[in-house]
C-alpha cells in the first residue's frame, strides 16, 4: 500500500515538472529571439580591408511622423457651400497617449498659412506633445467670429480623434502668433464656455488648459497705440485689416468705416471681454522691436488676467520684432515648452 502511494506521488510530481518545463517552453516560444547580426562577415575577410568608423548612439530624441492635409470641418467660404478646412499633424511615435497642442498661424487677419511655425512644432512635437497646425477663414471674405469657430472646431476635432491620433483629450493647449495669438487669446479666455461653439463634433468641448499667445492682438482699436500718430492713423481707417476682420466689406453687406465705426463689435472681439474663472491658464510673449502689433497689446490682456486672477505670466522679449529669429531660439522655446509642461504635463 506505501509502495503504491509513493509510486502514485512519484509520477504526480513527474508530470508537474514536464508541464512546468512545456509552459517554460511555450513561453520562451511566445517571445521571438532578436535576431543575430553579423557586422560585415561578407566583406571582413576581403584582402587590403579596411575599418569603418563606429558610432555610439544614445537613442533618447523621439522620432516624429508627419499626417498632411487632414480636414478638420467643411465650412461655407468665398461663395462654396463646403471649402475643406485643413490641419497638418506632427506625431511623435510613441505608444503611450499624449498631450496635444493646437498651433495657430499668424497673418494679418488675411492669410492664414499651416505651413508657419514649424520650427516651434516640431521643438514641441520633439517633447512629447501631438502637435496640429491649422488653416482657417480669413478677412475680407470672412469675418469674426468665423475664424473663432474654426480654432474652436480643430481644438474638438483633436479631441473627438483622440484614440486615431494618440492622443489625450483631457490635455489639449493653444498656441499662436500674431493674429493667430489672438486667437489663441479668444480661445483661453471664453474656455470653459460654449461660447463660438458651431459646427462638428459638438459632443466634445473646445476647452483648453493652457494657451500661450505670442505677439498678438487683444484691443482691436489700440493696436498701434505704442506707435506713432500717422501709424496710429493707418489702424483707425476702414483698410485696416482689423476693421475688415469685424465689420466686414461694406461691398458684400459689412459696415464702412475703421474699427471705430463699431464699437460694440469692437469690444465683442475683444478676448478681455470673455475673461472668467474657466478661462485657461495663459503665457504671453511680446518684442520689444514690434512695429507692427504694440507690445501693449498683451500687456492689456495681462493686466486683465491678473485682476480676475487667472494663472498668467508675461515676457518681453528683448529686441525682438514681430516674429523672426528671436522665436525660434531656444530660450524663447523652452519657455514656451516648460509652460505647456506644467500644465498639460504635471
Amino acid at each position: 500500500m506505501k509502495a503504491s502511494y509513493k509510486k502514485m506521488v512519484k509520477m504526480a510530481m513527474t508530470t508537474v515538472m514536464a508541464g512546468g518545463i512545456m509552459m517554460m517552453g511555450q513561453s520562451a516560444m511566445a517571445a521571438p529571439a532578436q535576431p543575430q547580426v553579423h557586422v560585415d562577415s561578407a566583406t571582413k575577410d576581403m584582402p587590403g580591408h579596411v575599418a569603418s568608423k563606429v558610432l555610439d548612439v544614445k537613442a533618447d530624441k523621439t522620432e516624429v511622423g508627419l499626417i498632411s492635409n487632414v480636414v478638420y470641418e467643411q465650412v461655407p467660404s468665398r461663395g462654396y457651400a463646403n471649402v475643406p478646412m485643413q490641419m497638418d499633424i506632427l506625431q511623435p511615435k510613441t505608444k503611450e497617449k499624449k498631450p496635444a497642442i493646437l498651433f495657430v498661424t499668424g497673418g494679418g487677419f488675411i492669410n492664414a498659412n499651416k505651413d508657419n511655425g514649424i520650427q516651434l512644432r516640431m521643438h514641441l512635437a520633439e517633447n512629447g506633445y501631438v502637435v496640429g497646425s491649422i488653416n482657417y477663414r480669413v478677412a475680407p471674405t470672412a469675418k469674426f467670429p468665423e475664424p473663432l469657430e474654426d480654432v474652436k472646431a480643430a481644438i474638438r476635432y483633436l479631441k473627438a480623434n483622440a484614440d486615431r491620433f494618440g492622443i489625450d483629450p483631457a490635455r489639449v493647449g493653444i498656441v499662436g502668433g500674431s493674429a493667430g495669438g489672438y486667437l489663441t487669446a479668444m480661445a483661453g479666455t471664453t474656455s470653459g464656455t460654449k461660447t463660438f461653439d458651431k459646427g462638428e463634433n459638438l459632443q466634445v468641448t473646445s476647452d483648453v488648459k493652457a494657451a500661450v499667445d505670442l505677439y498678438g492682438l487683444s484691443d482691436l482699436t489700440q493696436v498701434g497705440a505704442d506707435f506713432s500718430e500717422e501709424v496710429q492713423a493707418k489702424h483707425r481707417s476702414a483698410g485696416a485689416t482689423e476693421a475688415l476682420w469685424v465689420n466686414g466689406s461694406p461691398v458684400f453687406g459689412g459696415r464702412d468705416g475703421g474699427i471705430l465705426a463699431d464699437k460694440q463689435a469692437a469690444e465683442a472681439a475683444n478676448p478681455i471681454h470673455y475673461i472668467s474663472k474657466t478661462s485657461a491658464p495663459m503665457l504671453l510673449m511680446h518684442g520689444t522691436a514690434d512695429t507692427v502689433v504694440s507690445p501693449s497689446q498683451t500687456d492689456l490682456l495681462y493686466q486683465a488676467l491678473q485682476k480676475s486672477g487667472i494663472p498668467s505670466e508675461r515676457y518681453l522679449v528683448t529686441g525682438a520684432a514681430h516674429g523672426g529669429k528671436y522665436w525660434v531660439q531656444e530660450p524663447v522655446l523652452k519657455i514656451i515648452t516648460d509652460f505647456f509642461d506644467q500644465y498639460l504635463k504635471k
